[in-house]
């Protein structure tokens, strides 16, 4: 037995479902919240318990994880357009073995998840089932666990990308500021710029160059991965839903209609470019943005609301298990939020830095928080106070700490199975198949970032 095949047996032994995953980690949080924060007694289990259940059901939060959702949902439907069809096809279609397959996914699926995470996400997925379909199509035997994990390696650059929460908000003129109301020393708010421009975070020369990085290095790494692990031949059922025209009578002609699709999409595309020009001009991102665009394209690009309803159906299934995931992880930020845990990490983490190994000890602290936090945007609210006040104090460059931070963040994606759920969905791989790889993947981003934030 290899030590490919040692830690995939050993993953399949020891890890639960990604739902008891969450269950798991809401009763750590509980136990390290009322033995190190407070006092062990009645009192404090009362007050972790209130917090975990106000957290489920925050109002701003239940809003974010609609809007993750239609990006996810939208972002499916999107894939399963015939145009993407087309697209995806293509790529396919020069996949003609288990090296080459895990080498164009993961390269393909970076750069989407560098412009954005949730198109991102959605689309290695359909590539990793594409590739499958292909491969059972053709003949050709592949090993589907880790072009799965290269389908979801997108997770691991996104917060670097266009779409990455931290840097996005930072270029938000006063939300540095903001981050501190409420907040008792307040002293050194006036030291902290109105905005930080994601020329210096996003595109800043350093951060493109890890991303060029690790555009050849996680390929490199899956390819020789490949040639390491088993390979065999994939079974899978047809899933796509086809529309039946036959028949169509009555108002029914109306779901089919191509003119009254194409007015509604023209109408959702004017509404956006009118709504967003500034946004465009600006490149600024945001979810209620992404997602209106997204509609247009759908309604669009599917070429009748029958065909888009059809895509819907099936794209749902895949935010099934993350609508019922979501509260149970903003439960877990309601904990560690209200009982000052994230901030105990991030201040016992920057009490031992110095100015040279802050940002190392950024990133290690964000990818802990990550694992039981697994939102960058909720994280970054949290967080983002006490790195920017240590980063002021021991004089390391905000844009640089505030990357540090983002990187810590999205690699632990590797290892928190979350946000592989709808990949799960598409692909109908188990969290505990791909983990093995992704776990790989996390040790060589390590490399990369920490090699970065210490010497470039």
């Amino acid at each position: 037995m290899n030590a490919a095949q040692f830690i995939e047996n050993t993953f399949k032994k020891l890890i639960p479902a990604p739902f008891t995953l969450a269950v798991l980690l809401t009763l750590i949080t509980m136990l390290l919240a009322f033995f190190f924060t407070g006092s062990s007694s009645i009192e404090n289990a009362n007050h972790i318990l209130i917090s975990w259940q106000a957290g489920m059901w925050d109002p701003a939060l239940l809003v974010f994880a609609v809007q993750m959702m239609l990006i996810l949902v939208l972002g499916h439907v999107l894939v399963l357009s015939k145009p993407m069809a087309i697209l995806t096809a293509k790529l396919t279609s020069i996949v003609n073995s288990n090296t080459s397959a895990v080498v164009i996914v993961s390269v393909s699926t970076m750069i989407v998840a560098f412009f954005n995470w949730g198109l991102g996400l959605i689309f290695g997925a359909i590539m990793a089932r594409k590739v499958a379909e292909a491969a059972q199509k053709r003949g050709f035997k592949i090993n589907y666990p880790l072009i799965g994990a290269a389908g979801y390696v997108g997770l691991m650059v996104w917060h670097g990308g266009m779409s990455g929460s931290a840097p996005l908000k930072a270029a938000e003129n006063g939300h540095l500021a903001s981050l501190f109301q409420g907040a008792q020393n307040t002293e050194f708010v006036s030291f902290l710029p109105s905005f930080i421009s994601t020329e210096e975070t996003i595109f800043a020369s350093w951060n493109l160059l890890l991303f060029g990085i690790l555009i050849l290095i996680v390929p490199s790494v899956l390819y020789f991965v490949s040639k390491a692990t088993p390979l065999s031949t994939v079974r899978l059922p047809e899933e796509r839903k086809t529309v039946s025209t036959s028949l169509i009578k009555g108002a029914e002609r109306l779901d089919h209609s191509r003119w009254l699709n194409l007015l509604f999409a023209g109408l959702l595309l004017i509404a956006f470019v009118l709504s967003y020009w500034q946004n465009i001009t600006e490149m600024n991102l945001t979810p209620n943005m992404l997602n209106f665009l997204m509609l247009g394209l759908c309604i669009l690009l599917h070429g009748s609301f029958a065909s888009f309803l059809a895509a819907l159906e099936e794209a749902i299934v895949g935010a099934a298990a993350i609508l019922v995931q979501f509260p149970l992880y903003f439960g877990i930020m309601g904990i560690m939020k209200e009982t000052g845990m994230v901030n105990e990490i991030a201040l016992f983490f920057s009490s031992i830095a110095s100015d040279w190994s802050l940002p190392v000890y950024t990133f290690f602290s964000a990818g802990l928080v990550n694992i039981f936090v697994p939102s960058g945007g909720g994280q970054w609210a949290i967080q983002g106070p006490i790195v920017l006040e240590s980063a002021l104090k021991l004089n390391v460059p905000l844009n640089k700490a505030i990357m540090a931070f983002a990187y810590g963040d999205q690699i632990t994606n590797m290892l928190q199975p979350f946000w592989a759920l709808p990949l799960l969905a598409i692909t109908k791989l188990k969290a505990r198949e791909i983990l093995p790889y992704t776990l790989i993947l996390l040790l060589t981003g390590m490399v990369v970032f920490l090699t970065g934030l210490l010497f470039i």
